[in-house]
């Protein structure tokens, strides 16, 4: 099964480091029941952007609860045996919660695919998100705006060996 793992730079850089994505249990976003009955497709490919960009906003999540963190969002795409990621069927119906699974354990990150990061031109709309995120949750129009202009940006595609070019 293919999930999306939300992090930060740093937090890429860590796991680069630890030849690992954890500790668990991880958060991450996938190809769920209730994601592909939201979406209304049965295209996988559709599916799994949709459940990308879930993990997206995950991290722009991260971000936002971070100060220090660099201002581009990070999802590293990652493949797990179908039993390893468990979605909560109590948060199934959850707008909130839709693709969200639960991985136990840390996650080798050679199990890795690719690793999806915001083009350098993001960072000052996703830095603007990041700072009403919290204001656009409570149902501030403008905030929600200014956070819409983050996810108008597409995550750019790079392969696992392209980590250390990445946080360096």
């Amino acid at each position: 099964m293919r999930v999306y793992v939300p992090l930060t730079l740093s937090g890429l850089a860590a796991a680069h480091r630890a030849g690992e994505i954890g500790p668990g249990p991880l958060t991450a976003y996938a190809v769920t029941p209730a994601l592909r009955e939201w979406y209304v497709s049965d295209d996988i490919e559709e599916l799994e952007y949709a459940a990308l960009n879930r993990a997206a906003a995950a991290s722009l999540r991260l971000i936002a609860g971070d100060p220090g963190a660099v201002r581009r969002r990070v999802v590293v795409a990652v493949d797990v045996p179908d039993g390893q990621a468990v979605a909560d069927p109590d948060h199934s119906l959850d707008p909130s919660s839709l693709g969200e699974v639960r991985i136990a354990s840390a996650v080798a990150l050679a199990k890795a695919a690719a690793v999806h990061v915001d083009a350098d031109d993001a960072e000052k709309d996703v830095a603007a998100a990041a700072s009403v995120l919290g204001a656009a949750d409570l149902g501030d129009d403008d905030a929600q705006f200014v956070v819409d202009g983050a996810e108008d940006h597409e995550l750019l595609w790079f392969g696992v060996q392209e980590i250390p070019n990445l946080i360096g």
